[in-house]
């Protein structure tokens, strides 16, 4: 990504030092993990930084991003640096036991190789991945809109605490999320792009929750990619806040109610990738030994970003980005860490 598609805010100047920042976030990740599991009814488990290639657990994520892969000598196998954690975390329920209105999260963190650098995008991925079964007769868009307030909740309680250590940080997320629609917002803006769409939208309301994502609108195309085989595109969504130290909708969080057999099969056929049936992963899934789940994963890096009002998420987490891009944010007081 060329520097020409970076944002350099006008008189940019983050609110907290280089030190200040890093004990801010502490403060965040301690307070949300323990607001989100409190909330949620999570307990923390271990998770896998790489799954092997023929389990199907990796994250397959818009179909086309390229795991970083390598092999492991003593063990015989080809194994890949997970997308996220979207699959394992179904199994790990079924594994660990966990009863309905339970679940489990993880810090995750994975290599996105392809991801196009920028304020937003870094190739190290960082993100609380939590995953609760639910029954058969939760499996509705009220248990998917309750989850979304119970997640906002440990948010602005966050946000509370923060603003409490550092007056200086001025809050940016609202109490109250407004719930719409992708076709929704394809009917009101029909001549927009998808993420003009989010942007209207945010700035109108300030924090949305965006439903229904990876399945075809009226127009013809989907508002964006979403796999086939984790989230049930009729019941999942983003979580967006307005940002407007950049002027944009912030994405924190992708989530929703997971598929079960029939949305499964209906969902691979639509993207021509009945294929995957053969792994494991999706054989328990058609065989219906699984949980129902709801589950997403929450940006960690995001989040501090949005709520320490850094202009770049290399301000709050440590990884690579061109020489020249490093060099212009160092001009605009943009410090890369």
């Amino acid at each position: 990504m060329s520097v020409q598609a970076l944002i350099f805010p006008e008189g940019y100047c983050a609110p907290l030092s280089v030190m200040e920042t890093q004990v801010a976030i502490k403060l965040i990740k301690d307070t949300f993990e323990r607001e989100l599991a409190q909330n949620l009814n999570l307990t923390r488990v271990s998770a896998p930084l790489f799954v092997t290639q023929d389990s199907g657990l990796n994250d397959n994520l818009n179909g086309v991003e390229r795991p970083v892969s390598f092999d492991i000598r003593d063990a015989g196998s080809d194994v890949e640096i997970v997308h996220s954690l979207a699959k394992w975390k179904r199994v790990a329920l079924k594994k660990y036991g966990f009863g309905p209105d339970a679940g489990l999260y993880t810090d995750m963190n994975a290599i996105r190789r392809d991801e196009v650098l920028d304020n937003l995008h870094s190739v190290y991925v960082d993100q609380w991945d939590w995953e609760k079964v639910i029954t058969r007769q939760t499996r509705n868009e009220y248990t998917l809109r309750e989850t979304v307030n119970q997640i906002v909740d440990a948010l602005y309680t966050t946000q509370q605490k923060l603003c409490e250590a550092f007056p200086q940080v001025e809050p940016v997320i609202a109490s109250e999320i407004a719930f719409v629609t992708t076709q929704e917002l394809e009917d009101r803006w029909p001549d927009r792009t998808p993420k003009e769409r989010e942007d209207l939208i945010c700035r109108e309301k300030k924090l949305v929750f965006l439903q229904q994502i990876g399945g075809k609108l009226r127009g013809g195309e989907p508002h964006d990619g979403r796999a086939p085989d984790y989230d049930d595109w009729s019941l999942n969504g983003d979580i967006l806040v307005w940002y407007p130290l950049l002027e944009r909708a912030l994405e924190i969080s992708s989530m929703g109610i997971r598929v079960d057999r029939e949305a499964l099969l209906y969902q691979l056929a639509e993207r021509k990738a009945t294929d995957r049936v053969k792994f494991p992963f999706h054989r328990m899934l058609i065989d219906e030994t699984l949980p129902l789940t709801i589950g997403g994963g929450i940006g960690q890096s995001r989040i501090c970003m949005l709520l320490l009002q850094k202009a770049h998420i290399g301000e709050v987490q440590a990884s690579v980005w061109p020489e020249e891009d490093v060099a212009a944010c160092a001009r605009h007081g943009i410090h890369l860490l």
